[in-house]
């Protein structure tokens, strides 16, 4: 299952809207909010989601925290670690792993955007999660935190995201290609005297075959090497 974002007592609409667009990237719709500041539905959420409105349309208001997470297994809280409080501090990979191998459903506790998450709110949690972070500058805002999390459990879920556009690769050239560029290349070091001595001509041909065919040469590569051969091979006019 995928995980549900809980934000805890955000206070302004924006924040909740950019939360929201942090989620839809990495395939996460189902966001619920405890005791929104400024109330719910929030007119400045929606331009700042950018979009991701049907996260905003779902999402579901309530009280309190236990209420949000009542049919959650397993309930994460993202903050710094709270004195008095004992649990698990577990970095947001280590969370992700968990999410997508601990069955039932888990739920992500983000804290308001000045104080963050209240001890009791924590103590509802399973475990904090806690980001490894600049000492001198430990400042996420939320949809940065949000985001952060939805990008490590999307690498764990095998969900169908979008990956970068790859350069065409195209295939190694078939060995008889290759063998050809090299024979090619030893007939124009034979006579500048490149395998002498003779002692070593076999040893010196081996390391040349070998230090070729390590790349994986596709055949543009080939043709190309063999075309610089035949311009060095040529005589020069006179």
């Amino acid at each position: 299952m995928k995980p549900v974002i809980v934000l805890v007592r955000p206070q302004l609409g924006e924040n909740i809207g950019k939360a929201a667009r942090a989620m839809l990237n990495f395939g996460l719709a189902e966001m619920r909010l405890v005791s929104p500041r400024d109330g719910w539905p929030n007119p400045s959420a929606g331009p700042a989601a950018s979009g991701a409105d049907i996260v905003l349309e779902k999402a579901q208001v309530f009280e309190t925290v236990a209420d949000a997470v009542a049919d959650c297994e397993h309930v994460h809280a993202t903050t710094v670690r709270k004195r008095g409080v004992t649990k698990p501090v577990l970095t947001p990979e280590e969370a992700a792993r968990e999410m997508a191998t601990a069955s039932g459903r888990h739920a992500i506790l983000f804290g308001p955007e000045r104080s963050g998450l209240e001890t009791d709110d924590v103590a509802i949690a399973r475990n904090i999660v806690t980001v490894p972070i600049n000492p001198e500058f430990g400042s996420l805002n939320l949809a940065q935190a949000v985001i952060l999390m939805a990008y490590e459990w999307s690498k764990t879920a095998n969900s169908v995201l979008a990956q970068p556009t790859q350069e065409e690769v195209l295939p190694p050239a078939p060995q008889d290609q290759l063998d050809g560029m090299i024979a090619q290349l030893e007939a124009l070091l034979e006579p500048k005297g490149y395998f002498f001595p003779e002692s070593r001509a076999a040893a010196t041909r081996r390391t040349l075959r070998n230090m070729l065919t390590k790349p994986g040469w596709n055949h543009l590569e080939v043709r190309t090497m063999r075309g610089m051969l035949s311009a060095l091979g040529k005589r020069d006019k006179t």
